[in-house]
């Protein structure tokens, strides 16, 4: 198997800068050894103007035999002699891209201490797979590839050039081109797509592959138009498996929203409902409500769950009554985000101590959430289909069960007062609904019934008389301890 990259430059930054990138030096032939054979990597061009670093894997047919890859497709025994006589020393499979990110793990990760900024900005690239499988055809190759940026060039291989009436075989050459993709965003992408051409993984697929796919797809695979696919090949079309990623990557895709036109919008309602001079944004009113409502429940360890960029967790650490806030979200780019906006990296020990960021789905129970005093849900429950609100409604009211939730949600009445939003359109694109003051409190009462909380709601914003506030709250408040909820006792019946 054999693969080279290769990129162009100038004498204030010349071509071999390609070699701190991949973290192997260009006057060097190196080896690594793998669990399927032996990767080498080596620059057959390096200097100032251009550097091509290829990546030839030496596949050890008889080791992969006996490490029980010698199967079939559904674990059925190959021909004999078809274990070793096949494909894999030869056409780009998962092989390759397992050895893609164990030698070039650093650079897939954007990780270069010699020269970050570099790592951090596109290059002109150049990547060529001489023998690619392609089930699907070279539409699909382009289908797959242009919309992350790249031009590929897809030359499909003859069975047999003697005898061109045999027609193509399904193997293509590849060649992709872009000045617009990182260097870590181009092997990110190799990484997922080869083994999705071949349509075939060579080693166990199990749950962490989920992991892996979400890793090196973040910032590119939730838009994709293929995702479907991508996911359903990768996951060797395990359905299980394939359920879960498609809804992580949603929630991603969610998350990963423009906040930006969130708060344009927010800023926009607070500036035409109110007449001050400076009118403050209803993002921040919505802000001031929450802590006003967590105060008022003496909560002292909050979860901010969906957390976005942060701005919850920053307005939260600046009031001392709460002694820890944890934020939680999907997004590892929003997390990123929120640590940036946080400075945790400089933040002084004690008030570090106070603040935690970890990734997680509200779609799923666990049992970090646990403990707390009080839940906040700013602005979420919109970004997730209706079919999906009963896995988190049981996460979050069912599992974790903190004393207090707050729960805030546009109200779609009060949309008719924004001129510039067109009539019968949502505040965000990536809003799956947008509830009235009624539909909003029948979920509410339907909630806190199913799980023994008391509610009640509170406007945020100027409250409208004929259409109610821009943002609607529900804060949900823990029955005592002594009384039984509708789930509690339907187990003691049982």
């Amino acid at each position: 198997m054999f693969l080279t990259i290769s990129t162009t430059g100038t004498p204030e930054r010349p071509a071999t800068d390609l070699g701190y990138l991949l973290h192997k030096h260009p006057e060097k032939a190196q080896a690594f050894s793998t669990s399927y054979g032996t990767a080498h990597v080596l620059y057959p061009e390096a200097d100032a103007e251009r550097c091509t670093a290829a990546l030839l894997l030496e596949v050890d047919a008889v080791a992969l035999v006996r490490r029980g890859k010698g199967k079939g497709r559904g674990g059925a025994p190959n021909a004999a002699l078809a274990q070793y006589v096949n494909d894999r020393p030869y056409a780009a499979s998962s092989l390759l891209a397992v050895a893609l990110s164990g030698v070039f793990s650093s650079a897939m990760r954007g990780v270069c201490s010699a020269l970050p900024e570099r790592a951090a900005q596109p290059l002109p690239l150049r990547v060529e797979v001489p023998a690619l499988p392609a089930r699907g055809g070279p539409e699909l190759v382009r289908r797959l590839f242009a919309p992350l940026g790249w031009t590929a060039t897809v030359e499909p291989v003859a069975l047999d050039s003697e005898f061109p009436e045999w027609g193509d075989s399904r193997y293509v050459r590849l060649v992709l081109e872009s000045e617009q993709l990182t260097l870590a965003a181009a092997l990110r992408h190799l990484y997922v797509l080869l083994p999705v051409l071949d349509d075939a993984k060579h080693y166990w697929v199990s749950s962490d592959e989920v992991d892996k796919l979400l890793r090196a797809g973040e910032g590119w695979l939730p838009a994709h138009p293929e995702q479907k696919l991508i996911t359903s090949r990768y996951l060797s079309r395990r359905w299980s498996l394939t359920r879960e990623a498609t809804e992580r990557l949603e929630l991603v895709r969610l998350a990963e929203a423009d906040d930006s036109d969130v708060e344009e919008i927010d800023n926009a309602v607070g500036a035409e409902s109110e007449a001050e001079e400076k009118p403050t944004p209803l993002a921040v009113q919505r802000r001031d409500a929450i802590i006003a409502a967590l105060g008022a429940s003496g909560a002292a360890r909050v979860l901010d769950l969906g957390c976005g960029q942060g701005q919850l967790v920053q307005a939260l650490l600046k009031d001392p009554r709460f002694t820890e806030i944890v934020g939680v979200e999907v997004s590892m780019r929003a997390l990123t985000i929120a640590s940036r906006r946080l400075k945790l990296d400089r933040m002084g020990e004690r008030q570090a101590a106070r603040v935690q960021l970890f990734q997680g789905s509200l779609a799923y129970t666990d049992n970090r959430l646990k403990g707390y005093d009080a839940a906040v849900l700013s602005e979420v429950v919109e970004h997730l289909d209706l079919p999906r609100l009963p896995a988190l409604e049981y996460a979050v009211f069912g599992a974790a069960r903190p004393r207090t939730v707050l729960v805030t949600t546009p109200n779609v009445e009060y949309n008719v007062r924004w001129e510039s939003l067109p009539a019968g359109h949502v505040r965000h694109g990536d809003h799956r609904f947008e509830w009235t003051r009624a539909q909003f409190r029948d979920w509410a009462d339907a909630v806190a019934a199913r799980h023994g909380y008391a509610v009640r709601f509170v406007p945020v914003g100027p409250d409208d008389p004929e259409v109610g506030p821009p943002t609607q709250m529900a804060v949900f408040e823990s029955a005592p301890a002594t009384m039984t909820t509708p789930n509690e006792k339907e187990a003691k019946a049982a």
